[in-house]
């Protein structure tokens, strides 16, 4: 299995997390929301060679970490995953839409001059100008959007930008999460669960709870789960041996 974006080191008990990830065999992206937090989730997983650790800036807390963006350009070249990042236009975000739009423009201009990177973004409420900063720092790397939930449009135009995308249950539990999931390109869908924030039948989820995504993907596109593991596997190993000619499973 495969969770693309959890925030592990936010768990009650994360190292109990990070056992059962590697008793299960689960590949997974733990996110950070801010520089500072790389260092203590990367030792933190140091002993799990099926997790990865992405540099990140929430969206949330732009205006409050701003002044990390240094540290977030020295800790990039020892990272190719970078997240969580992007835009949040939620009304109660839009009061430090200036300090947000600075740091991912500022984010995604680092990462086009280290060559790019893997990166998976926030977009809620906020994806038309994801997506135009995107198009304004072409070659800043693979854009993951993760849990999207803009309109059809959007989706098409993401596409057409070579954005990737990553679901979870939560997404995929309700109509129109699966009617987007649908529409998405099927080599570009990776599995996600965003927990500890994020709920699956009223529990927190865990990063092996993608299970319950695999099996609403199977009904949305009509195949059984055994297939729609074997595409996301043959999607992420497309995707990371892609980048510096070398695979992560």
């Amino acid at each position: 299995m495969i969770d693309f974006h959890c925030h592990l080191d936010l768990y009650p008990e994360p190292r109990a997390v990070v056992r059962e990830c590697a008793s299960r065999g689960i590949y997974a992206l733990a996110v950070t929301t801010t520089p500072s937090a790389w260092e203590g989730t990367s030792e933190l997983v140091s002993e799990a060679n099926r997790i990865r650790v992405a540099l990140g800036l929430h969206p949330e807390l732009a205006r409050e970490r701003r002044s990390e963006l240094q540290l977030f350009e020295q800790l990039l070249p020892r990272t190719r995953y970078v997240g969580e990042i992007g835009l949040d236009g939620s009304p109660e975000m839009r009061s430090f839409w200036t300090d947000q739009k600075y740091v991912f423009d500022r984010i995604l201009a680092a990462c086009r001059s280290a060559g790019g990177k893997i990166m998976t973004i926030h977009s809620r409420r906020a994806v038309t100008e994801v997506l135009d900063s995107l198009e304004s720092h072409l070659g800043a790397g693979t854009p993951i959007l993760h849990w999207y939930s803009g309109g059809s449009r959007e989706l098409a135009r993401a596409v057409d930008l070579g954005c990737w995308f990553s679901v979870g249950p939560a997404m995929l539990s309700g109509e129109k999460g699966r009617k987007l999931a649908a529409r998405m390109p099927r080599d570009r869908v990776l599995t996600e669960t965003d927990g500890p924030f994020a709920m699956v039948d009223g529990h927190t989820a865990f990063p092996w709870d993608v299970d319950f995504a695999l099996a609403t993907l199977g009904d949305v596109w009509e195949v059984d789960k055994d297939s729609v593991q074997k595409t996301i596997d043959d999607n992420l190993r497309r995707l990371t041996q892609s980048w510096q000619h070398r695979s992560w499973i």
